[in-house]
């Protein structure tokens, strides 16, 4: 995969400077070994991710990658030391391949992004000191491991915008080079050194292989001419983001170049949507494969159960087979064994040996003694075999015609006893390699076409937490302290009512009454709601009290000599209660305006769908239980992960299975 150049580089940090400064940092993920990716929430646009690959790529991304269950170490402490900074800068160190976003927070912190070589993130503390790297390196001169000072790579090669003409004439001096090695080697790569080349040919004839030594005045100048040419366009910031496509060859440059004139192009608002495109699904295949093995190992390992399996089946059922002709065989050859039987016991009267009367009988048998034919061996404890029918078959002296016979029996009635077990076993490992088989096709298909995450045009009731109750009445509630300010100022008329929770910590609620009447269901709806969304999920509880009250009783004037805080307001006058409101949440797809996501009181999704899932205070961590949900409730395809994340409870939840049950039992 093509890894970015130092014109990428310089594009991308200068939008990413323009797009994220002041945004405050949010969670961090590790997809892969290589990739973190770091979520930002910029005011007035909101979530933004940035990825960022080791000695490949930084840009910002719509398409989401999986992340694991368990976040490795690195991701972690970026989350415990950065989260909730604000950027300060993200800028390309001296236009190498090295990226330094600078963020603040009780104190200033750095993250370096390598992208050169095999590339490593590295986080800073405000001393320029290494917190932790995600790759522990050593070389001569450079030491990346924790506790150690950050030496930047050395310097190489020239910065394009700040070069003089005598900076660029330099390169060429006592260099016994060529041309086009000379641009490549010195920070341009490849691709804009051939590009300054081309650019140069149009003013005067110039091979790229021309060596240094034999450069005319001419052809410098306009070699100079090319690369100013080029390099203009960055200053001026001129770019053109685009995707190029030949027959052979794809690549993403934020410029128009010369030397992909012909080239089929798709051009981009911003350089970051251009390599976003690019990267991510080219990502997306390196990633299926990765997984696709972990997957075939899995499935390896119940196809491989699955022949042994069927390989011990078949054994028990040659076993029932064989031992079934053999005492058949012992049966129809009654006489003759019998008579071998009497022989053997006869001679053991008399003391012989069992090697004494194998001897006896193999020379009976090499002198044509009819019942001797059947003679094959005996061995130290005086077991014969026996070759009848083309049949080996072995035979205890001491035991008789009969009871050798159901040996053989008993051997096929055990093998037959055996088979039942393994005929369950083998459905079983049919079964568990059906669904692994299935889990594969759906994980493959997902890492396959990745979803681009779009962000939605919300309604304004869906960016508050809101629920439409069982009689068809919008009820709102903050979901933090700007939008419970906001519940309150903006939203709440002299008609509705305001609800509380009794507890800190707590939505502010307004019943959007809109000339209807206030009854005991709908208080009952919404004082469920509002204790849901409150401290009193996170802390665990079932129930909880819940106040009432006219919007003419809810002020933003503190009693003398207090302070409100966003977000809190002041209620005066009588307070009704709701007591012991349920704790409890049920999330479904309803048709309110247009089909979206709603969480509200259980009643009010029984009443506008049919498809939900009810929700108590628990200990599943919020992604894993929203995947549980998006399995169940998404059926055409309406929502994302993210959906559901987004109107989920503060705290862990657990899916009520008691109510599902009972409901599955009332419906059966």
């Amino acid at each position: 995969m093509k890894t970015m150049s130092n014109v990428d580089i310089y594009t991308i940090s200068d939008e990413l400077n323009k797009l994220l400064s002041g945004a405050r940092v949010d969670k961090s993920f590790q997809p892969t070994k290589d990739i973190v990716v770091m979520r930002f929430h910029v005011p007035g646009t909101g979530r933004i991710d940035l990825v960022m690959q080791c000695g490949s790529r930084i840009h910002t991304s719509q398409y989401p990658l999986e992340n694991p269950t368990n976040p490795p170490t690195f991701p972690m402490l970026l989350r415990k030391r950065i989260k909730g900074a604000h950027v300060e800068s993200i800028k390309q160190h001296n236009f190498d391949r090295v990226v330094e976003i600078k963020v603040k927070k009780d104190k200033y912190y750095t993250i370096i992004v390598e992208l050169f070589d095999k590339g490593n993130i590295i986080l800073l503390d405000d001393e320029n000191n290494i917190i932790l790297p995600l790759k522990r390196k050593h070389w001569s001169s450079r030491d990346i491991s924790s506790k150690r000072e950050y030496v930047f790579p050395e310097e190489r090669g020239i910065n394009p915008i700040t070069v003089t003409p005598e900076e660029f004439k330099a390169l060429f001096k006592n260099n016994e080079s060529d041309v086009v090695r000379t641009l490549a080697i010195n920070g341009l790569g490849s691709l804009y050194a051939e590009e300054i080349i081309a650019r140069a040919n149009k003013i005067t004839d110039i091979d790229k292989n021309t060596l240094n030594n034999e450069i005319t005045e001419e052809q410098f100048n306009a070699l100079y001419e090319g690369f100013k040419n080029l390099f203009d366009s960055l200053k001026n910031e001129s770019i053109k983001p685009q995707i190029v496509k030949s027959d052979s060859k794809e690549d993403v440059v934020p410029l128009d170049l010369v030397k992909y004139d012909s080239y089929e192009k798709t051009h981009y608002d911003t350089f970051n949507e251009a390599c976003d495109e690019f990267y991510s699904k080219k990502v997306n295949t390196g990633i299926k494969d990765v997984k696709e093995a972990a997957w075939n190992k899995k499935v390896g390992k119940f196809e491989k159960r699955l022949r042994l399996q069927q390989e011990t089946l078949d054994n028990f059922e040659k076993t029932i087979a064989e031992s079934q002709h053999k005492g058949e065989v012992i049966y129809s050859n009654y006489t003759t064994i019998d008579n071998m039987i009497n022989v053997v016991n006869s001679a053991r009267d008399k003391d012989y040996s069992f090697k004494e009367i194998g001897k006896t009988l193999k020379d009976a048998k090499k002198n044509g003694i009819k019942d001797a034919q059947i003679y094959e061996s005996i061995d130290k404890l005086g077991v014969l075999t026996l070759d009848i029918e083309d049949t080996k078959i072995n035979i205890d002296p001491k035991l008789t015609i009969p009871e050798n016979a159901e040996v053989y029996y008993e051997k096929a009635k055990k093998a037959k006893r055996k088979t039942k077990g393994a005929l369950i076993a083998i459905e079983n490992t049919k079964r568990q390699l059906e669904d692994i088989k299935a889990k594969k096709d759906i994980a493959m298909e997902n890492i396959s076409v990745p979803k681009k995450r779009v962000k939605k045009n919300l309604k304004w009731f869906e960016k508050l937490r809101w629920f439409v109750s069982s009689q068809g009445i919008l009820v709102i509630g903050g979901r933090d302290a700007n939008s419970n300010e906001g519940v309150v100022k903006k939203y709440l008329e002299p008609n509705d009512i305001y609800l509380h929770a009794d507890i800190h910590g707590a939505t502010s609620t307004a019943i959007k009454l809109n000339g209807s009447e206030l009854n005991d269901q709908l208080l009952k709806e919404s004082g469920e709601f509002a204790a849901s969304f409150s401290s009193a999920w996170s802390k665990g509880f079932t129930s909880q009290d819940v106040f009432w009250v006219h919007p003419e009783q809810v002020s933003k004037t503190p009693e003398a000599g207090e302070f409100l805080p966003k977000g809190s307001f002041v209620i005066r006058g009588h307070r009704n209660y709701i007591r012991g409101a349920r704790v409890k949440l049920a999330i479904g797809i309803v048709d309110y305006e247009g089909k979206r996501i709603m969480a509200g009181p259980v009643e009010s999704l029984e009443a506008h769908c049919e498809n939900f899932v009810v929700l108590k205070p628990g200990f599943t961590k919020k992604e894993a239980i929203a995947k549980k949900i998006l399995n169940k409730i998404n059926e055409d395809d309406l929502i994302s992960l993210d959906d559901i994340i987004r109107v989920l409870p503060s705290g862990k939840c657990d899916i009520d299975e008691e109510y599902h049950q009972r409901k599955k039992y009332e419906k059966g």
